[in-house]
């Protein structure tokens, strides 16, 4: 990669919070051992302001944007095109610009997936619970209903788990449940559980001492997925280790895979997977 000048296209990930994303330093990596004239940047972008985020993505030809906590479902009704897998989802965290024509995809649904794939932790016929409802959950929720998985979401306002449930159910033939995010329902659901997985952000930095489920309820054999990445180990995933539960993949995997994707689908190249997690798993052992 060459000094940035008139000919560098833009990418970069809007949120709020922003400052713990890991998603530069492994796409500048990735733009750098490529040999691509493109650069990275975080931008902080609250709720109010995201119409205008997304004007100034058309206005300075912003090549590709992916978008984080809270805005992965806000997003949509700033979007001229939604591909099938987002739509059908219903949240969004990779923007395309082509020519001022905006296309929203979901590369949390596959990058998930092909995190679960790549430790051999098949979903088929296994009952899922999992924890929250916010786009994150989206993609991950359609996907394992898609792999023949049994669903149980948990969410703080249950009115938001029993939509999902809903709309997950038009298009499984497997049970989706909707509960309340309780320890009582916790308790009850675990019990039965093959896999946890938590979509919250609950146990991210600054937050590193909270978990989203008591140590007590955490079982051997359990399988525990965080997609949480700072820190790289949460305390829910101490915690299961300590119970015995398999912590066979963290947040870094997930955030590796819908990386390598979107970068894909901003530069028409495959991505260096390796070195794109090499930095990020680098980086976050400088701030933990």
């Amino acid at each position: 990669m060459s000094l940035i000048s008139g000919k560098t296209r833009v990418c970069g990930v809007i949120g709020d919070p922003i400052e713990h994303t890991m998603s530069p330093v492994m796409h500048n990596a990735a733009f750098k051992k490529l040999g691509i004239d493109y650069w990275y940047v975080p931008f902080r972008v609250k709720k109010e302001e995201l119409g205008r985020a997304v004007a100034g993505m058309r206005a300075l030809n912003i090549r590709g944007l992916n978008v984080t906590i809270p805005h992965k479902v806000a997003i949509i009704p700033f979007l001229d095109k939604l591909d099938p897998l987002a739509e059908k989802i219903g949240a969004v965290n990779t923007i395309v610009n082509d020519d001022g024509i905006l296309t929203g995809y979901n590369t949390d649904a596959t990058g998930f997936l092909q995190a679960l794939l790549e430790k051999r932790v098949k979903p088929e016929g296994k009952t899922i619970v999992i924890l929250g409802a916010g786009g994150a959950s989206k993609g991950i929720s359609f996907t394992l209903a898609g792999r023949g998985a049994s669903l149980v979401i948990l969410n703080r306002r249950l009115e938001r788990a029993e939509d999902l449930a809903q709309r997950i159910s038009q298009v499984s033939k497997n049970e989706v449940k909707a509960l309340t995010l309780s320890e009582e329902n916790l308790a009850m659901v675990l019990a039965k559980a093959d896999i946890l997985i938590n979509t919250t952000s609950v146990g991210m930095i600054p937050d590193i001492d909270k978990t989203p489920v008591p140590a007590r309820l955490l079982k051997s054999g359990l399988v525990v997925f965080d997609i949480v990445y700072n820190p790289v180990k949460t305390r829910l995933l101490r915690e299961a280790e300590a119970a015995g539960a398999k912590t066979l993949i963290c947040g870094i995997e997930m955030l590796v895979w819908q990386g390598a994707l979107a970068f894909e689908q901003w530069t028409g190249q495959k991505a260096p997977l390796e070195l794109m997690r090499e930095e990020a798993i680098k980086a976050l052992g400088h701030e933990n």
